[in-house]
């Protein structure tokens, strides 16, 4: 039918964007500085994006998965 598959991978969404401005807003209005706030929530999101990069790693190499090379694979 007229349905495509949308690729449905990791993005940072304008959403969460938004979402990490107001978090540093947030930390900004109680007190703390600017480059302390950005810094603490940038160091933030690159740990939880490294450890959820690591836990998806260890699990598919627990499923014995089989790397596809990107030439061969069927487009849906």
């Amino acid at each position: 039918m007229g349905y495509r598959h949308k690729d449905t991978g990791p993005r940072l969404a304008l959403w969460m964007l938004v979402a990490l401005g107001d978090v540093v807003l947030l930390l900004v209005s109680v007190g703390l500085s600017v480059p302390v706030a950005v810094l603490g929530v940038v160091a933030l999101v690159v740990a939880g994006v490294a450890a959820w990069r690591l836990a998806r790693r260890t699990t598919l190499a627990g499923r014995r998965a089989v790397p596809v090379p990107v030439a061969t694979r069927r487009r849906a």
